[in-house]
């Protein structure tokens, strides 16, 4: 508990934007050690689904139905991974869920911060 550190949802209009950010502790996780760093969502009745991840060296995965919305970015020596989120829909709405994997494929999970995109 606590090795990820979530912030920054919150309640927005559609076409609104928010940024959310997940730092994983330094005590728990050296700089050298986080491979993968990504956000998954789980709306209401649905599954979890990756929303984006970025690699340690930068290279990112978007889903389809943020791509072109959505920018995800990372600061190595902060240990620390950005979403930016634009152009908000409704449908954007769910709790998203901060993910890292280490080099040793170990996975941890936040807690989730919910975003809520009304119409």
């Amino acid at each position: 508990q606590g090795q990820l550190v979530e912030s920054g949802g919150g309640l927005v209009q559609a076409g609104g934007s928010l940024r959310l950010s997940c730092t994983a502790s330094r005590t728990f996780f050296s700089i050298f050690s986080i491979n993968v760093m990504g956000w998954y969502r789980r709306a209401p009745g649905k599954e979890r689904e990756l929303v984006a991840n970025i690699m340690r060296g930068g290279s990112t995965n978007y889903a389809d139905s943020v791509k072109g919305r959505f920018t995800i970015s990372r600061d190595n020596a902060k240990n620390t991974v950005y979403l930016q989120m634009n152009s908000l829909k409704p449908e954007d709405t769910a709790v998203y869920y901060c993910k890292t994997t280490t080099r040793d494929l170990d996975d941890y999970w936040g807690r989730g911060t919910q975003v809520t995109v009304s119409s």
